[in-house]
């Protein structure tokens, strides 16, 4: 079934040269967009943005170690290992599931929309392009971008579950940035 699903959405690629360039776009460069968003909403956010950014990208980094983890227990062959399909990208034969791309921008995406709804449901949209360009792109199956979503959840759970216990390091983290930069605290700033 995972490889019926994969066929369904990777035969759509290879006849459409606007769209196949653009889930190349999307496939290398979302992670970039997200980390400039990020970079941006801390350099011009107050204090409760910047909790929500450091937030987002510690989950994300969570997440990717996770990954790590799972790749190390289960190994899937990617979909151009197992399979004779064109990729639209090269890349390397490495673990298939989950996909790093996709859990690191569904674990930014829904992290910064626990915090601020507005922001992390565009996220979440470009998370869901990011996931499916990956699968279009030859890379990866549905299944390991379920399994980047699933991870991502309870990555993101658990982060938002001991957050009174984190608070502390990201205050440090804040007051810090702001004695660097000799600004005054802006603990009542909320956004």
């Amino acid at each position: 079934m995972n490889y019926e699903l994969f066929k369904s959405i990777h035969d759509l690629s290879g006849h459409s040269y606007v769209l196949d360039h653009f889930m190349i776009l999307v496939t290398n460069n979302a992670i970039y967009m997200f980390a400039l968003t990020l970079l941006l909403l801390w350099i011009f956010g107050g204090k409760s943005m910047k909790h929500a950014v450091l937030y987002a990208g510690g989950t994300g980094i969570v997440a990717l170690v996770i990954n790590v983890l799972i790749a190390h227990i289960y190994y899937e062959p990617r979909p151009f290992v197992t399979h004779h399909i064109h990729t639209l990208i090269p890349h390397a034969k490495d673990a298939s599931f989950p996909s790093d791309h996709s859990t690191g921008a569904f674990a930014i995406a829904i992290a910064m929309w626990y915090r601020y709804k507005k922001i992390g449901i565009p996220m979440f949209i470009l998370a869901l392009l990011t996931g499916f360009s990956r699968i279009w792109a030859g890379l990866h199956y549905p299944f390991d971008v379920v399994g980047s979503l699933i991870v991502a959840i309870v990555v993101s759970y658990v982060i938002i579950k001991f957050s009174r216990l984190l608070d502390p390091l990201v205050n440090s983290i804040i007051s810090i940035y702001n004695s660097i930069l000799g600004k005054k605290d802006l603990s009542n700033k909320s956004s």
